[in-house]
């Protein structure tokens, strides 16, 4: 099956390559060694957690593998996605 992007916050995925899952914690994410790249979403290792500000995993949509769990979502998440959307179109314009 194949997901919308921006999955929401707590889903838990592998990566393409990867050896752990990571839970999806944000979305549009700049690292600091480079702020011309914005990745779709950042993460944390599962089950452990944010252990370290500095442990934050950077990742884009194409790089899902698999979607182990979806996190939580109501019409306040729903809506969230819809402006994060319509920002995104309006700065990439």
């Amino acid at each position: 099956m194949k997901y919308e992007k921006y999955l929401p916050i707590g889903t838990v995925v592998m990566l393409k390559g990867g050896k752990k899952r990571a839970m999806i914690i944000g979305f549009c994410s700049i690292p600091q060694e480079d702020k011309s790249k914005m990745y779709d979403y950042s993460g944390c290792l599962y089950p452990e957690g944010m252990i370290a500000s500095d442990k934050i995993l950077l990742f884009n949509h194409e790089q899902i593998e698999k979607i182990y769990c979806l996190g939580f979502s109501d019409e306040e998440e729903k809506q969230f996605k819809t402006n994060l959307k319509k920002m995104l179109e309006q700065t990439n314009k």
